[in-house]
């Protein structure tokens, strides 16, 4: 078990002391002693370090003047003066460490905020989410999602924006706000598709400034009602979902894709791209996924092979299956993930 080093100062102390009357004079243990103050500010607080320091400059002084070891005085002023530096930086780190957990507060707060959870079950369907971004101590990355259950059926969006840093952040922001909206309200996917490009096009300058072919976002938009046995994706240049049915893995492609989010503009002739209709029958299941997943490379620089995963391993619940497919990810990458992943199981029941 671990223990606090504030229980095991004492000992170490006694320990410098011992050695300091057992060693020969050519072997000025106590010269050491300033390290301790300098090492305790690593882990305690202001008043420990300087509680420390002072006991080991005191200890060292009465030990000067009892075997008359003058030298050793000086060692003690350079305790003391150690010390102080000692409880400075001690009170910096503090300091640090408080607007570090403030940050986190925000980044959790934030990710609150545009990744709201989605809901584990919602009329005939088990639903499981899986995020992890590749930026150490990061809450939020370019991927997003989202869910709103409306009177057209359960609608999802997953998606990536192609950029970097607060401006990809603000784009996947107005995406997801939009999407809540025209969830509700748009009569079928293209339309939902045509309120999320126009919201970009007419206030990306706003939302994030910069060139927009560098700053864009794919997106898949999934429609399932609560009755009925058919779905519907609509496709802005994302990556296909995969379908487990009657023990075959299929690939959901799109003859006729949208072009990514906030490109659309860019274009001299835009084409709105056209939904795919397919059969989602009890015991179905979808994977919405992307592209950090399928561009997960091994030492090797081999990619993922979701298809064969998804074969073998996307046959437990969605939330066991996820658990699984992140597990797979890390051991295919040597536990180096460098992309943001976001991943959607879904699960008919009946």
């Amino acid at each position: 078990m671990r223990q606090d080093p504030v229980l095991l100062s004492p000992l170490l102390l006694t320990g410098f002391t011992v050695l300091e009357w057992l060693t020969p004079p050519e072997m000025p243990i106590a010269r050491l002693l300033p390290a301790v103050p300098a090492l305790a500010a690593a882990l305690w607080p202001v008043v420990p370090t300087l509680v420390l320091g002072l006991v080991c400059a005191a200890g060292l002084a009465a030990y000067a003047v009892i075997s008359s070891d003058h030298p050793s005085l000086f060692s003690a002023g350079a305790i003391g003066a150690v010390t102080l530096a000692a409880a400075y930086a001690s009170h910096l780190r503090l300091q640090r460490e408080d607007a570090l957990a403030e940050v986190r507060t925000v980044a959790d707060a934030t990710q609150k905020v545009l990744l709201r959870p989605i809901p584990r079950s919602i009329g005939p369907l088990e639903i499981a989410s899986l995020y992890v971004t590749a930026t150490p101590h990061a809450r939020v990355g370019g991927d997003f999602f989202a869910l709103a259950d409306t009177q057209y059926g359960i609608r999802l969006i997953i998606g990536d924006v192609r950029g970097k840093g607060l401006p990809a952040l603000a784009v996947a922001a107005a995406v997801l706000g939009s999407f809540r909206e025209a969830a509700h309200e748009a009569t079928g996917l293209t339309q939902l598709a045509e309120r999320l490009e126009t919201t970009l096009v007419r206030d990306g300058g706003g939302i994030a400034p910069g060139d927009p072919s560098e700053l864009f976002a794919t997106a898949l938009l999934v429609e399932i009602p609560r009755h009925g046995s058919q779905a519907t994706i609509f496709s802005c240049g994302h990556p296909p979902p995969l379908q487990r049915r009657k023990g075959n893995v299929d690939i959901l492609g799109t003859d006729d894709p949208a072009p990514p989010l906030n490109l659309g503009g860019l274009l001299a002739t835009r084409t709105p791209g056209r939904p795919r209709r397919f059969a989602f029958q009890p015991g179905d299941q979808l994977l919405l996924y992307t592209d950090g997943v399928t561009e997960t490379r091994d030492t090797a620089g081999s990619f993922f092979p979701l298809v064969t995963w998804a074969q073998e391993q996307l046959t437990t619940p969605p939330r066991q299956a996820l658990k699984n497919l992140h597990d797979a990810l890390l051991t295919h990458s040597g536990n180096n993930l460098n992309d943001d992943i976001a991943a959607i199981a879904i699960l008919k029941t009946n």
